[in-house]
Parts: structure tokens; sequence; C-alpha cells
């Protein structure tokens, strides 16, 4: 048979990582055809068929799991070798893969990724953004960034910024016709925006005052999973919405939505990038983590409440 390539080989991983043909195309940036014919010659010339596939489903043969089980370390041990090679250069060069939640993604795109692609022109930054939480390094990224519990204690974090806080904002027009929600219990009479989680559950409302607390699960005409949807409803009076304070403070400044119950949405976990510890770090990945510690020593420094960097 013809002479294997690395990307054959992390086509198959990323396949069988992804679980479909689509998602792992769009992984490694080729259209989905390209893969599956990649995929195809590979079995061809292994003499053995890697995947089940029907029109719903794509899964590992017996054949896929040995072949997985076997190349997915050596794979690894592959990659580790250049970064150790990549780490010798003087100028960062390569991509970085950041998971991140919505929000997160939202905190770290500016400064800390624009300033990094300013610095270090010879490299690209991949940012996938999802709410569920994921295993980084099983998916094949470099970094993640999600509030400090959400961590695994065996990754390294930095902390990105100060403590994160909700925000429960309606347009004038909605308060103009309804009275103001002096507690989070009002909620319950009021027209609210509904969010759905990514495993499919309606989101509670917290609430925290001086020890009290308080989980509202509030009810309303709409409910959405995406954060611009509820805060276009919001804007339209449809009802009240619950936001991360930064996607909504400009809309509260300039008076389009007035804010409520300030006074029970104490501020939350604080927002840490994380990464799992390697001997051998490639000169883009330092890069990174340097820059992040940089801009979190700046924001200590400025007196915004930050924790110490390391975890």
């Amino acid at each position: 048979m013809e002479r294997l390539v690395l990307n054959d080989l992390e086509a198959v991983i990323a396949i069988s990582r992804r679980g479909t043909f689509r998602a792992a195309a769009i992984d490694m940036g080729v259209s989905t055809t390209a893969l599956s014919h990649a995929i195809s010659k590979l079995e061809a010339g292994l003499g053995v068929r890697l995947f089940n596939r029907t029109t719903r489903s794509v899964s590992l043969s017996e054949a896929g799991k040995l072949f997985v089980e076997q190349v997915g370390p050596a794979l690894k041990d592959i990659h580790g070798a250049l970064d150790v090679v990549r780490s010798q250069r003087e100028t960062p060069s390569g991509t970085i893969r950041i998971n991140a939640a919505p929000f997160a993604a939202r905190e770290v795109i500016s400064p800390l990724v624009f300033e990094y692609l300013r610095r270090f022109p010879d490299m690209q930054v991949d940012l996938v953004t999802e709410g569920r939480l994921v295993d980084i390094v099983a998916e094949g990224f470099d970094f993640g960034a999600r509030v400090a519990p959400l961590i695994p204690s065996d990754m390294i974090a930095v902390s990105l910024g100060k403590a994160q806080r909700y925000a429960i904002v309606a347009a004038p027009k909605y308060f103009a016709q309804h009275a103001k929600p002096i507690v989070p219990p009002d909620l319950l009479n009021h027209d609210c925006i509904r969010v759905r989680l990514p495993d499919g559950a309606i989101f509670r409302w917290r609430f925290e005052k001086e020890g009290d607390t308080a989980q509202i699960d509030v009810t309303g005409p709409i409910t959405l999973d995406e954060a611009s949807l509820a805060r276009a409803a919001v804007l339209e009076g449809i009802g009240i919405g619950c936001f991360m304070e930064r996607d909504v403070i400009a809309d509260i400044k300039s008076g389009r939505l007035i804010r409520v119950l300030e006074d029970w949405t104490q501020p939350l976990s604080e927002l840490c990038l994380y990464y799992p510890g390697r001997r051998n770090q490639s000169a883009g990945h330092k890069a990174f983590v340097a820059l992040a510690r940089e801009i979190s020593k700046k924001a200590r420094d400025q007196n915004t409440n930050v924790s110490p960097v390391e975890l």
C-alpha cells in the first residue's frame, strides 16, 4: 500500500473523537468530501474498514477501535516531538486551539487573543465556543476558558480578570407597563426570557444578598438558547432577561435597558484560562500563557479585584 501520511492518521482520530465526518472536517479545516475520500483511500490501502457508516451515524469498527488505541498514543508522541522542536524557535508560529464558554470567549477575545495575534503574526488562533464542558486534552484543545469551579484539578489555571456578575434587565417600555421587581420572588409575576442550557435544562436565575439566597424558575412567553437572541427579545420589550453583565453593560449605560435587583446579583467565580501541564510546550503556547499572565498582572495592579494568578 501507499505510505501513510500524518494527516490520514489524524483524520481517523478526529472522526472517532467528534463522532461525525462533518465535525471532524471542520476541526481539520477540510471539506467533508475530501475527508471522506481520504478515509476511503486509507481503508482501501489497509484492506479493512475502520468505520461503520450509515446515513445517520458513524462508529468505529473493531479494526478501527484497535487502530485508534494503537495510533492515538503514537500521534501524541509525534506531536510532542514536534512541540519540542517548535519550542526552539525564537518567533512563535503555528496554531493554538481554545475551547471556551460563549461568555468566556467574549472576555478572552480582547485584549488577550487580539493582542496575541498582533504580537505574533505567524500564529493562528482557533477559538471554539460551546456551553458544554469538554475534556480539552481528549478534544484536542491547547487551552480552555471557564469559571474557576469548573476547571479540573489537574489543570494549570491563570486568572483572566475580575469576577463576573449577572445583570437582570428589561427595556424601558416594558417597565412603563410593569412595576419593577424589588426582590427575586417578584419575578414570578413578570414575563421573563427563559434560557435553555446545552444539556436541555432551563436555567434557573440565582440571587444572593447578605447571606440570603434564592433560585427562581422564571416563566415567560419565549425560551431561547442563545444570548444574542435573548438580548434582542429583551430590547423589544418582550420581558425581563438575565445576562452576563459584560454582555449588556453598554445597553444599561445608554439607557436602552434598565437594570433591576442589582443588590441581589453578587460577583460570581472568576474566569480563568487553563491548560494541562506539559514538559515541552511550543513557543506559541508559552507566549500565550505569558501574555495571559501579563494581562492578569496589569488587572491586579489596577486594583480590579483579581485573585492570584496561579490557582
